[in-house]
């Protein structure tokens, strides 16, 4: 397994991956990760991803240019693929709410089961599962910590 850190405005994130990126975790929150002692440190096989991250946090990236210049895995159920998915389809600085989520992927009575897949996404940031909220605006539940969903959230009002 390949990783690396990345100093961001949110904390220091560690990217993972054996041949492409495979999570993007946070500092704390239920996400956290810690690199194994056989784990290669090395920012190569990450570049592309830390370049955009870059734009993305001084605000001159909107949507991550996925294909074909970032390379990377989601690992998952098919429903969770789908919600995940569907996640991309949320633009830049937008919230919905997890029922409004589940709507769009065609179940509207799936809001906890969206909720459930919106958790297990193991790219947050990139596939923006911190733009769904709570039915009544609420931020609610996200593996780094309802501090770092708002920062993400402000950062892109503030760009938007």
């Amino acid at each position: 397994m390949h990783y690396c850190y990345y100093q961001s405005p949110v904390g220091q994130l560690l990217l993972t991956g054996n041949d492409r990126l495979e999570t993007l975790s946070f500092p704390l929150g239920k996400t956290r990760k810690e690199p194994e002692p056989d784990w290669i440190e090395g920012r190569a096989l990450f570049s592309k991803v830390l370049t955009q991250l870059d734009a993305y946090f001084d605000g001159s990236l909107r949507k991550f240019n996925l294909v074909p210049d970032l390379d990377f895995r989601i690992q998952g159920t098919p429903f969770q693929k789908r919600v995940w998915l569907q996640l991309l389809e949320i633009a830049y600085g937008e919230t919905i709410s997890y029922g409004e989520l589940a709507k769009r992927i065609g179940n509207s009575n799936a809001s906890r089961a969206v909720g459930m897949a919106n958790g297990k996404n193991h790219i947050p940031i990139i596939i923006p599962c911190h733009r769904v909220i709570g039915k009544d605006g609420s931020l609610t539940g996200f593996g780094g910590g309802i501090h770092v969903k708002k920062q993400l959230l402000s950062l892109e009002q503030k760009n938007g």
